[in-house]
């Protein structure tokens, strides 16, 4: 009787959710005086051991790529697509772990770059879990894979060598800082291996990125206190002041929850509206409550006409949640888009799974509240 009044539940979600798709991605056609560029942004990348265990196909051979065979084709439709890597590539002769101190096999990254993902962020909290070895070889195999890492360095060159990146003719610097490394130590000679946040530091990037003629700066932060849904006063501080210093776009992730979407208007920010993303949660984890099991694809462009002005426009969000258990007779940890009206439920889950996903679309769409709101009242942002 319960499963079936539970059944009777979800068709009846279902229904309502179809008619509310969240992906709001709107087409918009380049002229020949318009140029588009576009992003995907997404929350952490974690691995912990239950993944590995799980990607494991036999003696040596491990694969994570059907971790992310139900996004990849939202991951691949933008120029960018940009995660947070928290966990380091230290190699197999430094025992692959978890937590407390990730290090991942390399076949991670093979499936993360197979998903379509472009640019990684690298300065977090466990970014030095396996020391200043770690931080280095994590860079160079996301380089050797052609993608690019930001926000730990191997040289103080590298470090003062702002990430900016051009598509149609846009230019967008993008530049990386973390709260802290979990009490690891780094000498004042190779402090800047890691990009921690200092606001004097901060401000002379984002200056220097002006003056390297970056038309946008976009910002990420790796702070905030894990599994609160709201915004602490010191990210709110922290975010003030990056605003104040002309940034156009702040995009956090550590929380392991998503937090919060705004808006804001800023006169020393060179396009007419920018935004915060507070937290983007989890993309891919081993952590299974409640918020933490959840993340959210965000999607956006920026747009040039003829004059030279550039708008955000194209703002929308695709939320997600992770299914880990058995399909067929494997255990799997599979990334799921949580909108029914873009993506059609798997015939693997559970009624219980069923409505943790509906549970997980629910609570992205009223931390992402703001977002909604401005396109049912304007239609679009451009």
């Amino acid at each position: 009787m319960k499963y079936l009044l539970n059944t009777i539940i979800i068709s009846f979600l279902l229904i309502f959710l179809q008619s509310n798709t969240l992906i709001k991605k709107q087409e918009i056609k380049d002229s020949d005086s318009t140029k588009t560029i576009t992003f995907s942004f997404v929350g952490d990348l974690m691995c912990h051991s239950p993944e590995t265990i799980f990607a494991s196909v036999g003696n040596d051979s491990i694969d994570y790529k059907p971790f992310f065979r139900e996004v990849k084709k939202f991951l691949s439709s933008s120029d960018f697509t940009i995660g947070n890597l928290e966990t380091t590539l230290s190699g197999k002769e430094n025992k692959f772990s978890g937590y407390p101190l990730f290090n991942t096999p390399d076949e991670f990254l093979d499936a993360i770059k197979e998903a379509g993902f472009k640019i990684l962020f690298t300065s977090n909290n466990h970014c030095l879990d396996r020391g200043k070895k770690g931080i280095i070889r994590t860079i160079d195999k996301i380089r050797e894979k052609g993608l690019l890492p930001i926000g730990t360095n191997k040289t103080r060159i590298d470090r003062d060598s702002i990430r900016i990146i051009e598509k149609n003719g846009i230019r967008t610097a993008i530049l990386a800082y973390t709260f802290n490394v979990n009490g690891n130590f780094l000498s004042q000679n190779d402090s800047y291996m890691v990009n921690l946040i200092d606001t004097t530091l901060i401000k002379r990037d984002i200056a220097s990125a002006r003056a390297k003629n970056a038309e946008v700066i976009i910002v990420y932060y790796h702070l905030g206190d894990e599994y609160i849904r709201n915004p602490s006063d010191y990210q709110k501080e922290i975010i003030k002041k990056t605003i104040g210093y002309g940034a156009d776009l702040l995009i956090c992730s550590h929380p392991h929850v998503i937090q919060p979407f705004e808006y804001f208007h800023s006169s020393n920010s060179k396009i007419p509206e920018g935004f915060i993303a507070y937290s983007l949660g989890n993309f891919i984890s081993n952590q299974r409550k409640r918020y933490s099991d959840c993340g959210v694809i965000l999607n956006f462009s920026f747009t040039k006409n003829q004059k030279g002005e550039i708008k955000l426009s194209n703002v929308g969000y695709l939320p997600t949640w992770v299914f880990k258990g058995k399909i067929d007779t494997k255990d799997e940890f599979v990334i799921i888009p949580s909108d029914t009206s873009v993506f059609k439920m798997p015939s693997y889950l559970t009624a219980s799974d069923k409505e943790k996903l509906i549970q997980s679309f629910s609570d992205t769409k009223s931390m992402f509240k703001s977002l909604d709101e401005r396109k049912i009242i304007s239609g679009k942002m451009n």
